[in-house]
């Protein structure tokens, strides 16, 4: 298994689709080189997708080239687009629990011999090279629900080598990882572009194209905006090329008019997550808190929020204490939780955007037994359209929703409930720098129609432009309090890692 890197692996000349209403491409330009990784970036509905889909079959090009390994071909289906070398590593693991790794690299794809029987030996041989040139270790005896989430991500990349892929398409690879499984990742990215394979990289984390591709393409609104070798552009530059203007110009006026205190923490801690830890947020400010992983920053607000219980301490509002055990507590309470896995923590998959909204108000829908469907649809409908959510009706499936889409569907639920106390956890963890402005308008909103707002996040340009004031905390506790307008990245930084 190896490939030649000195050569055009894909070449897109012009390519143009549409859609009823929509000009998803027009006349867009692309090309990989083996042995490269190549970034394409922009919003959700910039054409990513589209492009895609076309390179992989799903899709019919209407008009345009396609070049693989320089011969013009036209890529009839998926099956058609696998045998010319091409496989997509899915954002969203398309595994199977209860099968070990080996039958996953090849379900679907189960040799058989002359009687009929699945030819585990020749299998087995072909996983072994595929993990030999990753440089990888596994069991692949090993159940799949038994390996870590570094290790699925593998799998799925071996699964596609199992088809003698030379283009790989690695859509969101690091969405469901931690700072050690990327890494991890960009070790086997630099081993499949050292064998040559090229890779077309599509992530909403900006900031990781640079260590690891050699180029980024820009697309907005169909149209190819440009495509830049990334030791020559800077973070800044490909923002203002995906929007159209920085991501600075995104963050609105901050509300001036801050009320009395609001919410007050005393003395909270939770034995091996935080300690003493003391704040109080006032009626229209937005309170920022960041740190490392592991400073105890989303173990300090789902303690707020009844998750979990604190061991020490008071949470009062409005100068009285709150009695919060659960979340049912919490939302008595007028508070709300829109937490950073919003997927798996925050909506109810499989479920229509009306009943992942109207959940939170369903006791106070009821007549007699039953739910007055007209008046739950009418609230959904209102706070739908107030937060902007694209859906073609409240009755579509939450899971079809972009991921900015989704996070406001989140959001919905607790302005349904009128919770005047909002909790964001990385409010926009996973979702591209457009659906981002969306949700720092959202929240200076909210500020400005006096609800009191805490903000976790470790995207320090983002505290600083949403924030009035942040918190630090490192290793369970609060290392210092900053006015945002008086600090700087470099300062929170120097608080966060222990520099004090």
């Amino acid at each position: 298994m190896s490939y030649n890197n000195t050569y055009r692996l894909l070449e897109l000349v012009n390519i143009s689709k549409t859609f009823p209403g929509v000009q998803a491409l027009d006349s867009v330009s692309f090309d990989l080189n083996a042995g490269e990784a190549h970034a394409v970036v922009g919003e959700n509905g910039a054409g990513k997708s589209t492009m895609i889909k076309i390179v992989t079959g799903e899709y019919k090009k209407d008009s345009g080239d396609i070049f693989i390994s320089g011969e013009q071909v036209s890529i009839r289906d998926t099956h058609h687009a696998q045998e010319l070398g091409i496989a997509v590593v899915p954002q969203e693991f398309q595994l199977v629990p209860h099968l070990n790794g080996l039958e996953n690299i090849f379900l679907g794809r189960l040799v058989r011999n002359k009687v009929g029987s699945v030819d585990w030996r020749s299998l087995k041989a072909r996983a072994r090279e595929i993990i030999r040139f990753l440089e990888w270790e596994i069991n692949l005896s090993t159940p799949v629900r038994k390996l870590s989430v570094a290790e699925m991500q593998i799998l799925q990349i071996s699964r596609a080598l199992a088809l003698d892929s030379r283009i790989l398409i690695l859509d969101e690879p690091t969405a469901m990882l931690g700072e050690k499984e990327i890494e991890n990742l960009f070790r086997v990215i630099r081993i499949l572009k050292n064998k040559g394979i090229g890779i077309i990289y599509i992530s909403h984390r900006l900031a990781e194209i640079f260590p690891i591709c050699e180029r980024v393409t820009v697309l907005r609104d169909g149209k190819l905006i440009g495509t830049n070798f990334v030791e020559k552009i800077d973070l800044d530059t490909i923002i203002r090329m995906i929007l159209g203007t920085s991501l600075e110009a995104s963050y609105p006026a901050k509300n001036k008019k801050l009320g009395s205190k609001i919410l007050e923490v005393k003395n909270l801690t939770k034995k091996g997550s935080f300690s003493n830890i003391n704040f109080e947020v006032r009626e229209g400010e937005v309170l920022g808190i960041t740190g490392l992983i592991g400073a105890g920053k989303t173990e300090l607000v789902t303690s707020i929020f009844g998750e979990m219980l604190f061991d020490e301490g008071e949470v009062t509002s409005h100068g009285t204490e709150m009695k919060i055990k659960s979340p049912a507590d919490a939302i008595k309470e007028n508070i709300g939780l829109i937490p950073d896995d919003r997927r798996n923590l925050g909506l109810i998959l499989g479920k229509k955007i009306r009943e992942n909204v109207s959940i939170t108000i369903l006791r106070s829908l009821k007549s007699l037994l039953f739910v007055n469907k007209k008046r739950e649809k009418d609230k959904v409908r209102r706070v739908v359209s107030d937060l902007s959510i694209k859906c073609r009706s409240i009755e579509e499936n939450v899971d079809y929703l972009s991921g900015g889409n989704q996070q406001k569907v989140v959001l919905a639920k607790w302005l349904i409930a009128n919770s005047d106390i909002l909790i964001f956890d990385e409010p926009t963890k996973g979702i591209d720098v457009g659906a981002k402005r969306q949700v720092y308008q959202l929240i200076n909103d909210l500020s400005q129609n006096n609800k009191t707002i805490i903000v976790i996040s470790m995207e320090l340009e983002e505290l600083i432009g949403l924030t009035h004031r942040i918190l630090v905390m490192a290793k369970g506790e609060i290392v210092t309090e900053l006015v945002t307008d008086k600090t700087s990245e470099n300062e929170i930084m120097k608080y966060a890692v222990g520099g004090f």
